[in-house]
């Protein structure tokens, strides 16, 4: 039971640290290297070794026979554009920003749920995608400066990119139970890096010679500790952990990335905006929270009032 208790919290820790550091690390990249090149070879570094685990493992490459449209979905729309629309994003808004963005995945897969799949919602989600909502646009509004740094082409970018995410996982989700996480990643990532790369040598025209090596390291970075080490932490955090528990993580990043933030670059969001920012994590916290743990929580207040 200890070992269990520690395997969790370890993982836990590492996916936090790895999602916490990954969007100064896109900032980092995009510095010198183009968006969609950078991409395109961050996960030129994740696949070769993603196919390596997978033949490690005895793991299948390819896809369940039946499966090509779902594979092409994901390789398009999981990988390669929202990750480039990230990248992209960090060039007009901060990483600190930019995270707290991507944090409301879960919101926005609650919203999906409701209006797309029919599935029920809660009281207690609903008051939670509220909160998270308005408080996010509260938060863009504050921090924003549209007149003079073109930050509002960032935050379109992170929210088209959370769009995507969130509808290929909700839409493919039931239609690939089953896939090995290897498998759901290694070729699509492949694809991915190949076709952006291409896309990247024609459109951007990028120049090799002045790729700086800190922007060469980050790159390195979210290919391997991002791409492999984020994909499987948090595939082990879920088999060992609930699916609550391991969702806390996107709570716990935005902090992780707002402060690398403040300590490397010296910039902060305004005061009203961390104040916000505390209240949309709670938001997103009753998004995710099960009804099963209030009538936990409801049923022992109740015992111990009669006592």
């Amino acid at each position: 039971m200890m070992h269990k208790k520690l395997m969790v919290t370890l993982l836990f820790v590492s996916v936090c640290a790895i999602w916490g550091t990954t969007w100064m690390a896109m900032e980092i990249a995009v510095q010198s290297i183009p968006a969609i090149t950078a991409t395109g070879l961050r996960f030129l570094f994740s696949a070769p070794l993603l196919i390596l685990l997978a033949y490690k493992f005895k793991v299948t490459l390819f896809f369940p026979a039946g499966k090509k449209c779902e594979f092409i979905l994901i390789s398009l729309f999981y990988f390669a554009v929202p990750f480039t629309l990230m990248i992209f994003g960090e060039q007009y808004i901060s990483s600190g920003l930019a995270s707290l963005i991507f944090a409301n995945m879960p919101v926005v897969l609650l919203i999906f749920a409701f209006f797309i799949h029919k599935q029920k919602i809660h009281l207690h989600q609903g008051l939670g995608l509220a909160i998270a909502l308005a408080c996010l646009v509260l938060i863009i509004n504050n921090e924003m400066d549209i007149s003079t740094n073109g930050s509002l082409f960032g935050v379109i970018a992170l929210l088209i990119a959370v769009f995507l995410h969130a509808s290929i996982y909700s839409s493919v989700q039931n239609r690939c139970e089953g896939i090995h996480v290897l498998t759901y990643n290694a070729l699509p990532c492949l694809v991915a890096g190949i076709l952006l790369l291409i896309v990247g040598v024609i459109v951007e025209q990028p120049q090799v010679h002045s790729f700086s090596l800190l922007s060469w390291g980050a790159v390195v970075y979210l290919g391997v500790i991002a791409g492999i080490g984020g994909i499987m932490a948090y595939f082990q955090l879920n088999k060992v952990a609930s699916p609550f528990q391991a969702s806390l993580c996107f709570l716990i990043f935005p902090v992780i990335a707002l402060a690398l933030d403040s300590f490397i670059n010296g910039r902060n969001i305004s005061n009203e905006s961390y104040c916000l920012s505390l209240v949309l994590l709670l938001g997103v916290f009753l998004c995710k929270l099960p009804l099963s743990m209030i009538s936990k929580i409801t049923t022992r207040r109740r015992l111990v009032s009669e006592k």
